[in-house]
């Protein structure tokens, strides 16, 4: 399927990005400004989640405890039973955010398709190295598919990921190879405009001063400060970069790439290469920056709409219905 965009739709978008292109780039060039950040971002978050309770979601903070790991995850119930669990990754580039960020676009999420969401509160670059960030969300992973939650048993499983949370969403999927019983659970993956070439790919390399939200000239650094020491061939190496590893018992995936994102080249590089294991539907959307989904433009809006077809077809198809 190819989503189709109408011209006032595409204007949309151009007069967004004119606006965009007066903001600062998002930079990490020390842990000055994530700490900064980070902090702003909670202090944003003192108010109850009122929205939340209108909506009829409950929330409920969860220690998953595997194997001797413990991650803090964020679960949330609609009012409905549910027919399927996502577990969600948030964004952030690995070094702000946190899973309560993803409120708002979970619940419209569990709203949409009555899923249970787990967001993973993985912990941060500022202070973790990244092998242990993707430890975090591996041990998440297994916790909800050997153990499970009371609500879920059964249920189909799937991955949910934006752009360093769809890298650790894709990393994990690769560690998971070695629970083979437990890859098999996952039905699905949704991936936006993820990391997926720590040593950057060809559109990161090339990003210059013109690029929106993200700061293109230093998104090698930055990249390459997540992984002090070792040399672009050893950031090459799975499950860093998923892009270059073995994707054999990939779930069916569904993509999205901003065409005017630093990071197009790693989305549909990596749609190219899981397609050789399992059905792929990657979009890249004209004219969109990286972090689409979250601007209050109608393209963002017939992006999701697109994920909850897509998952509400997978739930369908888990449950014995024929595929749309």
């Amino acid at each position: 399927m190819t989503l189709a965009f109408d011209r006032a739709t595409l204007d949309e978008v151009r007069r967004f990005n004119r606006k965009l292109a007066w903001l600062p780039r998002f930079k990490i060039s020390n842990r000055v400004m994530p700490f900064l950040i980070q902090s702003l971002l909670r202090l944003s978050q003192l108010a109850p989640a009122g929205a939340l309770a209108r909506a009829g979601v409950r929330v409920q903070q969860h220690m998953a405890r595997i194997d001797g790991a413990s991650v803090p995850v964020r679960i949330l119930r609609g009012p409905r039973p549910a027919r399927g669990v996502v577990l969600d990754f948030h964004g952030g580039g690995w070094a702000i955010g946190n899973a309560r960020m993803n409120d708002q676009l979970n619940a419209a999420l569990i709203a949409a398709c009555d899923v249970v969401v787990v967001s993973v509160d993985y912990r941060l670059a500022t202070s973790t190295p990244l092998a242990a960030i993707i430890d975090d969300c591996v041990a998440a992973a297994r916790w909800l598919l050997a153990e499970g939650l009371p609500d879920g048993a059964g249920l189909p499983v799937y991955v949910l990921g934006e752009s360093a949370g769809g890298h650790l969403a894709a990393a994990t999927l690769l560690r998971l190879q070695a629970w083979p019983e437990l890859l098999r659970r996952i039905d699905g993956a949704i991936l936006y405009y993820g990391v997926y070439d720590l040593a950057g790919t060809p559109s990161v390399r090339a990003a210059g001063a013109d690029t929106l939200l993200l700061h293109g000239p230093g998104m090698l650094d930055s990249l390459r400060l997540l992984t002090p020491g070792m040399t672009d061939e050893q950031r090459r190496h799975a499950p860093l970069s998923p892009l270059y590893g073995d994707l054999a018992g990939m779930p069916p995936a569904l993509m999205f790439a901003g065409e005017r994102d630093p990071l197009r080249d790693d989305s549909t590089l990596m749609a190219e290469r899981w397609r050789a294991v399992a059905p792929v539907e990657c979009h890249v959307l004209p004219e969109a920056p990286h972090g689409v989904i979250r601007f209050p433009i109608a393209m963002a809006t017939q992006v999701r709409a697109r994920t909850y077809a897509w998952l509400n077809e997978r739930i369908a198809h888990a449950d014995g219905a024929p595929p749309q």
